[in-house]
C-alpha cells in the first residue's frame, strides 16, 4: 500500500456558525461545499486548505466533550504552515484570539505558535 497524502481532517464542533466563521472568515479557508443532513441534524462543511488538503467541519447534536490539550492521547493538534508567523499572530490578535508566545523549533530553528479554535482544539502555526 502507498499513501499519497492526507486528504482531509475532520472536526466536530459544538457551535456550527461560530466554527464556520472561525475557519472560513478568521483563518480564511475557502468553502468548497456546505450541506445540511436533515436525517442526522448535522451540517457538513468542506473547507480547502492550500491546493491539496481539506477540513471537514461537522456539527452533531449532543456530542460528548473530549480532552483537547496538546499532550492528550490521540490527535495532538492541527498545524498550518504560514509564510510569516508575526503577520499571522497579528491577524489572530486583531480578532481577539489568544495566542501563546512564539517559540523556536529546536530541531529546525523555525518559528511556531499555538492558539485554540472555538472548541479549544489546539492549532499550531508553523513558519515555512
Amino acid at each position: 500500500m502507498k499513501l499519497n497524502k492526507i486528504h482531509h481532517t475532520a472536526i466536530i464542533c459544538s457551535n456550527y456558525e461560530k466554527s464556520k466563521h472561525f475557519y472560513s472568515e478568521i483563518l480564511g479557508l475557502k468553502i468548497i461545499n456546505e450541506i445540511y443532513r436533515e436525517d442526522r441534524a448535522s451540517y457538513k462543511l468542506d473547507l480547502q486548505v492550500g491546493n491539496y488538503n481539506q477540513i471537514e467541519l461537522f456539527s452533531f447534536p449532543n456530542c460528548p466533550k473530549r480532552l483537547s490539550y496538546p499532550e492528550a492521547l490521540g490527535l495532538r493538534h492541527l498545524a498550518f504552515e504560514v509564510d510569516d508567523i508575526e503577520e499571522a499572530v497579528n491577524s489572530l490578535n486583531s480578532y481577539y484570539i489568544e495566542v501563546e508566545p512564539i517559540r523556536i523549533d529546536e530541531i529546525t530553528n523555525k518559528k511556531f505558535v499555538f492558539f485554540k479554535d472555538p472548541d479549544d482544539l489546539p492549532i499550531e502555526l508553523y513558519e515555512a
